[in-house]
């Protein structure tokens, strides 16, 4: 049998059936691991501001302490057997997911600083043949204006990576991720 090579192609209608479908994993914490519960609810807008029916969404977040349930984090600190510490969605027509969780400690920074609460977060979708990195940290959070990677940012769009609460819902939080257009999220090159 001859290969014949051919050129290659933008994620199609595979990826959601390959990836989103069969593992989502929408609960980062379990109900019994220490810290505040958070609903994180995200929105992955196009340039026009249109949904995204068909991304995915990954996320990676340290514990309430502050450290990573990955052999990586070598810090002297412990993390619950039930704190996953990453989950995985795909949206919906809305270009929505929802993920449980905690609020992340403060995890160590470049030269000795700490990092504000965030997620790491990578974005898959169509036509994209990379993943894009962002972050999304808390509105309000005191520790925001010391966090040095969102200091990265300009200031006029530090705004696209803020997750904001939701009204009359406790613990609610609501993101939207803009891949391109007016809005675009600030995605970093890692």
């Amino acid at each position: 049998m001859e290969y014949i090579p051919i050129p290659s192609q933008t994620v199609g209608p595979y990826f959601a059936i390959g990836l989103t479908t069969p593992r989502p994993v929408a609960r980062i914490a379990n109900p019994e691991v220490k810290g505040e519960r958070v609903k994180l609810l995200c929105t992955v807008m196009d340039g026009q501001g249109q949904p995204i029916p068909d991304a995915m969404i990954e996320i990676w977040q340290a514990n309430a302490e502050g450290k990573y349930n990955h052999p990586d984090d070598t810090q002297e600190k412990t993390v619950d057997p039930a704190f996953l510490g990453h989950g995985r969605l795909g949206t919906d027509d809305r270009g929505a997911c929802a993920f449980e969780t905690i609020r992340p400690g403060r995890v160590p920074g470049p030269n000795g600083t700490l990092q504000a609460p965030h997620l790491e977060v990578s974005i898959f979708a169509r036509g994209l043949l990379k993943r894009l990195a962002t972050r999304i940290y808390f509105a309000g959070d005191a520790a925001n204006g010391e966090d040095p990677i969102l200091a990265l940012v300009p200031e006029d769009r530090r705004g696209t990576l803020m997750a904001q609460p939701v009204a009359g819902k406790a613990g609610a939080w609501h993101v939207e991720l803009h891949l391109s257009g007016e809005n675009e999220t600030v995605f970093f090159d890692v």
